[in-house]
């Protein structure tokens, strides 16, 4: 077969298993479904916006809820979400560095155009980021402390996700690997704390420093993808614009998240609070 992106053909990871869901998913057909409808995913941030902020304005003046049994299945269905995606995309992600290369797996799309599995779970990856905007819902209810990070993040990850897919932008599959390897942690400690385990605080210190680490991953490989193409020596599938666009964004979220963890973690002040209210560390974390 010869794959339009890089004129070759190429070998895909030999699953053990594949659901038929998976081997008869075909990217193209996806794409433009999700291309016509990528413009209505500013309005839904919209939405998203406005309606976590009257949600707020709306819980000012009543009771918390605590929606205990309903967060921790929440985040038990997120964490195996997560862990699934992982392992199914990781496994292409460790074919390709192994047989093709690190710039193979920047600049040469093929985890969609040659292999439905990891497409698949492309797609999924891009949808979840509109199912996770209910982390925020159980933060209003419950009378957290609605950080902007969280919503920032959730909003230009939903956004940038999307693009990425549409644009057959190959360095995704950096961002979905990495992101479903660090939600993986995540969302496990919250189911943890959701049952009522209580976790030591390293835990939580890992999962922010993973979350923070991602961020400096993000912005290496959106740097190197743009140095590819500008080299012009060889093609690189990546546009200029989106590697522009994805260093801000990563970019962003390394200050925001290296704010976050000194203020979390290396305030005494703060500290204080963590150690008195298990609750505390729940907001700390849950911004990716």
């Amino acid at each position: 077969m010869i794959d339009k992106f890089n004129h070759v053909a190429l070998t895909v990871p030999n699953y053990s298993y594949t659901f038929n869901f998976e081997k008869n998913f075909v990217y193209s057909d996806a794409l433009t479904t999700i291309t016509n409808h990528y413009p209505n995913c500013f309005y839904y941030s919209a939405i998203y916006v406005i309606l976590i902020f009257t949600g707020k304005y709306y819980m000012s003046s009543r009771p918390k809820l605590e929606l205990r049994g309903a967060l921790a299945l929440w985040n038990i269905l997120l964490a195996v979400f997560s862990i699934f995606g992982f392992l199914r995309m990781s496994s292409e992600m460790y074919h390709v560095l192994s047989y093709y290369g690190f710039y193979h797996s920047v600049c040469v799309p093929s985890f969609l155009t040659q292999d439905p599995v990891t497409a698949f779970w492309s797609l999924l990856f891009i949808l979840s980021k509109i199912v996770e905007f209910g982390d925020t819902a159980f933060i209003v209810l419950r009378k957290q402390p609605l950080m902007f990070l969280h919503w920032y993040h959730h909003i230009t990850v939903f956004l940038y996700a999307w693009l990425c897919f549409i644009e057959t932008t190959a360095y995704a599959r950096w961002n979905a690997v990495v992101n479903f390897f660090v939600h993986s942690w995540m969302y496990s400690y919250y189911a943890l704390k959701a049952t009522r385990f209580d976790p030591p605080k390293w835990i939580a210190m890992m999962i922010t420093t993973l979350q923070t680490v991602q961020m400096i991953w993000g912005c290496f490989i959106t740097i190197m993808a743009y140095s590819y193409v500008k080299s012009g020596q060889v093609e690189c599938h990546v546009k200029l614009q989106n590697a522009k666009i994805g260093l801000l964004i990563y970019l962003s979220y390394f200050i925001l998240f290296g704010r976050f963890f000194k203020q979390a973690y290396m305030s005494n002040k703060h500290g204080k609070k963590v150690g008195r209210k298990s609750d505390t560390n729940d907001k700390l974390i849950k911004v990716n």
